[in-house]
């Protein structure tokens, strides 16, 4: 993660702070996610059903796209210099915009809407998120994403 200070990051409010590489969501992916979450809905893991329901294929999980911000803020994210940790924070707001299908690669474009003291030595930061898909017009979700850092 791209490390810089407070002054430094206040003044990054407004701007598009990064973006992350590109990461394949493959069936591999979709198929862990189907068994951790335990949700295995045909349009997921099973190719033929979803095609047969014009999807041309399975398609990712929402939530497997909007868990992939974690890794996608690895590269992009600004943090503070002297961080001892930071915790999801949650969302204030998520659309899921357009299905990621099996075999397209995501990114995510991170815009720093805010940074706010929430406490003494709380810095809470508030990113509109969005993860585009390779080649498509419409990007697979937007978020609103709150991440509290312990400095």
């Amino acid at each position: 993660m791209p490390i810089a200070s407070i002054d430094e990051i206040r003044a990054r409010i407004g701007d598009e702070i990064g973006v992350s590489s590109w990461l394949t969501v493959d069936q591999p992916r979709i198929d862990a996610f189907a068994d951790a979450t335990e949700d295995h809905q045909f349009i997921h893991v099973d190719p033929q059903a979803a095609a047969m329901v014009g999807l041309g294929g399975t398609i990712a999980h929402g939530f497997l796209s909007l868990s992939l911000l974690s890794r996608m803020a690895a590269d992009a994210m600004l943090l503070p210099d002297g961080m001892k940790m930071a915790v999801n924070y949650g969302f204030d707001r998520v659309r899921f915009i357009a299905p990621v299908r099996s075999g397209q690669r995501v990114r995510g474009r991170f815009i720093l809407d805010s940074a706010e003291e929430k406490a003494p030595g709380q810095l809470l930061l508030s990113h509109t998120v969005t993860v585009e898909i390779e080649g498509e017009d419409k990007p697979a979700l937007i978020a609103s994403w709150l991440g509290l850092i312990f400095i």
